[in-house]
């Protein structure tokens, strides 16, 4: 009788799920890299598919491949819908806040899903959740999660109404 749990490893489809959250962080990350490095989204998408997907970070520990595609579809998407996005977000928050007072991550964070909102048949309760885990990685303790979901509900009730 084996011990290893066939639950262990996951299936393609789970690695498939994988791969797209992966793509939705690393978006988060190179849209805050853009804002904060002034580099192009060319050079900023080269060096992420380049040196990023699937880097070693330790040894014995790699970034996770993620789904290529999506990764540059919504990069692409959030720096052309850039200006509606902002827009969305602007009306999401709280009119003492516009979207640039508010933290640059969340900022990077909002762009990304909002591109994903926009332009992708992505279910929009998919497109808040992936996204909150994504604020956790990024706030583990604070409330920003809280404040994400928030946000994000607001943004996608009006980018997609119909699905609500």
């Amino acid at each position: 009788m084996s011990t290893e749990n066939s639950s262990s490893q996951p299936d393609e489809r789970q690695m498939k799920k994988l791969r797209k959250s992966a793509s939705r962080l690393y978006a988060v990350q190179a849209l805050f890299q853009m804002e904060h490095s002034s580099q192009s989204v060319d050079q900023v998408r080269a060096e992420f598919l380049n040196f990023r997907f699937g880097a070693e970070i330790e040894e014995g520990t790699e970034l996770l491949d993620g789904d290529i595609n999506l990764f540059r579809s919504l990069l692409e998407e959030a720096v052309n819908w850039q200006a509606k996005i902002d827009q969305m977000t602007d009306r999401a928050l709280v009119a003492k806040w516009p979207i640039a007072r508010i933290d640059p991550t969340l900022r990077a964070l909002f762009r990304a899903a909002g591109s994903e909102l926009i332009a992708h048949e992505t279910p929009p309760k998919v497109v808040i959740v992936e996204f909150v885990e994504i604020a956790k990685a990024f706030y583990p303790e604070g409330r920003e999660p809280k404040f994400v979901n928030a946000v994000l509900d607001h943004m996608a009730r009006e980018a997609k109404p119909e699905a609500f």
